[in-house]
């Protein structure tokens, strides 16, 4: 199945955080946060402005950005967890 999220919307799959640290601890699974990074799966197409036109969004499909702790909404499409999200919820883009 295919998904396309409609208008300023953009559909993540979150980037897996490590599981150990530099010093080689292992971090658990229940000590683990949401990795708050990710990789845009798809965009709509475009946030429609006042007077009718549509302005076309920042980032792209394979775009890796960083977003708010508590942004977008969690979704499963074939199985996998993603996240949607309006694109005024995306802090940055990462080079």
């Amino acid at each position: 199945m295919t998904f396309r999220p409609l208008h300023d919307r953009v559909l993540v799959k979150r980037v897996e955080e490590e599981s150990t640290t530099k010093g080689g601890i292992i971090i658990p699974d229940t000590a683990k946060e949401k990795p708050q990074e990710g990789e845009v799966v798809a965009i709509g197409g475009g946030a429609i402005k006042e007077d009718g036109s549509v302005r076309p969004l920042d980032v792209k499909a394979g775009d890796r950005i960083l977003f708010g702790k508590w942004s977008g909404t969690e979704v499963t499409v074939d199985g996998v967890e993603l996240l949607i999200m309006k694109e005024s919820d995306i802090l940055g883009v990462m080079a």
